[in-house]
């Protein structure tokens, strides 16, 4: 176990108890599926933290901080960031699917993904996407200015 791990579990713990607090903002009809989204990182963190528990014990602790950045290549993150940002400039003009399509397509190829993986991903994202929250949630999506 590292000591950092500890800091991803309190992390997580407090992003679950500020989305639960604003979930309860929600009419009550509307709180089914933060709440089940909720409940499901809660016991997954709670399950990673036994894990790190039963491996502390086996293990022992160990630092982690001087691992945390080994192999951070500063150009593909300031490229990566870079295209977060282009992608959020084209949600805004071409919509959410048209700009999600172009993102996947460009990180995922710039991060040397296989072609074959890449198209994959993105058929899948965005039809999970599209299922679940615009026919089964009713969410609507950026439409963007142009459409």
């Amino acid at each position: 176990m590292k000591k950092t791990d500890i800091g991803v579990v309190v992390f997580m713990y407090a992003v679950c108890a500020f989305f639960y607090v604003h979930m309860l903002d929600l009419h009550p009809n509307s709180q089914t599926y933060p709440r089940f989204t909720i409940v499901l990182l809660f016991g997954l963190t709670t399950l990673y933290l036994a894990q790190m528990i039963l491996n502390a014990k086996k293990h022992g602790v160990e630092s982690g901080v001087d691992k945390v950045f080994d192999g951070f290549q500063i150009v593909q993150f300031f490229v990566c960031l870079a295209l977060v940002i282009v992608y959020l400039l084209m949600m805004k003009f071409l919509g959410f699917f048209v700009a999600t399509i172009v993102f996947m397509i460009a990180a995922l190829l710039y991060l040397g993904v296989p072609k074959v993986h890449t198209a994959i991903a993105v058929v899948a994202i965005n039809l999970l996407v599209y299922f679940a929250f615009v026919q089964f949630l009713g969410v609507k999506l950026p439409a963007g200015l142009l459409f």
